[in-house]
């Protein structure tokens, strides 16, 4: 019998209604979910390069919305990926997404969710991430070690 893959999600929000209702959406389908109302309030914000270990992630999903305090959405995934993040599953979510937004968003292979978005459209792509996780791949620890 094979253990159960245990996943996790990072949602940055300022609005706390949208990081309530992705944390219910994630928590539902067995997540370990962290939310924040900006980047600043999250250690892996602060790390000059991605410190987990090889073959670990410090999540399965990070998604962002776009405008925030602090530090752009965009800015944040595109530095994340910079740094070597190796979350590989980012998305994110706005009202108002320009033209340039969207297609520096994608060229970076981040999905865009227009706000207000529908569940369904979230549960497609969560699904479709899910798909792709293998099941050998380990969460790196340093993220709860280092939670603000």
């Amino acid at each position: 019998m094979s253990e159960k893959l245990t996943l996790r999600a990072l949602v940055f929000d300022d609005d706390e209604a949208i990081r309530l209702l992705l944390w219910r959406y994630f928590d539902g389908r067995g997540y370990e979910v962290f939310t924040f109302p900006h980047p600043r309030a999250c250690p892996i914000c602060d790390v000059q390069s991605c410190v987990c270990p090889l073959e670990e992630s410090c999540a399965d999903i990070i998604i962002s919305d776009l405008e925030m305090p602090h530090v752009k959405g965009l800015e944040f995934l595109e530095k994340q990926i910079s740094k070597g993040c190796k979350c590989r599953n980012l998305a994110l979510m706005s009202g108002n997404v320009s033209k340039e937004e969207h297609e520096t968003a994608a060229s970076c292979g981040i999905t865009v969710f227009k706000k207000p978005f529908r569940i369904r459209e979230l549960d497609a792509w969560v699904r479709s991430v899910e798909a792709t996780i293998p099941r050998t791949r380990r969460l790196s620890d340093w993220f709860l070690g280092n939670s603000k």
